[in-house]
């Protein structure tokens, strides 16, 4: 595994071309995209819900993140984006009916 993460909350990521998406993360992520917005990569992020349940949905997006990314340093010269395959998109949408976010 690359990473250790334990996802608990639900953010919206605004791209410096103003468009947004929507992250399970957590708040060490959080920290690190609130510094990726003071430095310019993004335009801003907020958390929409803390302390989400650890559905089964949420365990397995955070499988797929933490054999696919690595968590960022404070010394990060760019922000990465989460891509999701098909199905790992599937189950955030999920994430987000469970908590009526969508």
């Amino acid at each position: 595994m690359k990473s250790h993460e334990v996802l608990t909350l639900i953010e919206e990521i605004t791209r410096n071309d103003g468009s947004k998406y929507i992250e399970i993360s957590n708040m060490v992520q959080n920290g690190r995209a609130e510094l990726a917005a003071d430095r310019g990569f993004i335009k801003q992020v907020r958390i929409l819900q803390l302390n989400i349940p650890h559905s089964p949905h949420v365990a397995k997006y955070e499988h797929y993140i933490n054999e696919n990314y690595t968590m960022p340093t404070e010394d990060m010269d760019h922000f990465e984006e989460w891509k999701k395959t098909p199905e790992m998109q599937k189950e955030v949408d999920i994430i987000l009916k469970e908590n009526h976010i969508s």
